[in-house]
């Protein structure tokens, strides 16, 4: 065979192989359910985490709740006050009512404020360009019949994030969980007051 044949059989081979390879591919069902798996994976596992981690959110965020309305009461009812609670002391109690969920010790921020009537109560959380600003906690127990507001927060970290679509609220992928309780101090004493 001479070198010029040679050469158009192996042009001609060269383009029949990819064509054959091709067919064979498309033919071949062996690895279908695997390619199919594989571009559904992502999507799917991506929404079961985006879901799991908004269930959790929001037990943590009822977790939290349920800890301020509880911790309140030790304030509305003068228990807080009679035993002189300092702001620490007034976190332990708080912390002692959740259970594992958070590092209560060093992520629960307790603030507690007094005002002059139920209209005058500021609900705004210390946010500033999407900082939380931990300088702005207070301490004020108040005494019999006060309007006191005892607001919880944590930062919670969010780990999932679909499309730019997350949950967080703060720099740094955390969502701040606020929880708040708004009361007015029973009379526990005959003396004192506002």
């Amino acid at each position: 065979m001479s070198e010029r044949a040679r050469t158009r059989l192996a042009i001609r081979l060269a383009r029949l192989l990819p064509e054959r390879l091709a067919r064979r591919f498309v033919r071949d069902q062996k690895g279908a359910t695997a390619v199919e798996f594989a571009l559904v994976a992502l999507p799917f596992f991506a929404l079961l985490f985006a879901i799991l981690e908004t269930a959790l959110v929001f037990f943590a965020g009822q977790t939290l709740e349920t800890a301020a309305a509880e911790a309140s009461r030790l304030i509305m009812t003068g228990q807080a006050q009679t035993a002189s609670y300092s702001q620490q002391d007034f976190k332990k109690a708080v912390c002692d009512r959740i259970y594992g969920l958070f590092d209560c010790a060093n992520g629960v921020y307790v603030d507690v404020k007094q005002y002059s009537s139920f209209g005058a109560v500021n609900n705004t959380a210390p946010v500033a360009n999407g900082n939380f600003d931990t300088t702005k906690m207070t301490y004020v127990p108040g005494g019999p019949g006060c309007i006191e507001v005892v607001t919880l927060y944590y930062q919670w970290p969010i780990y999932v994030s679909l499309l730019g679509n997350n949950l967080s609220n703060l720099n740094g992928n955390y969502r701040l969980l606020v929880a708040t309780s708004v009361f007015r101090n029973e009379p526990y004493a005959t003396s004192g007051g506002c």
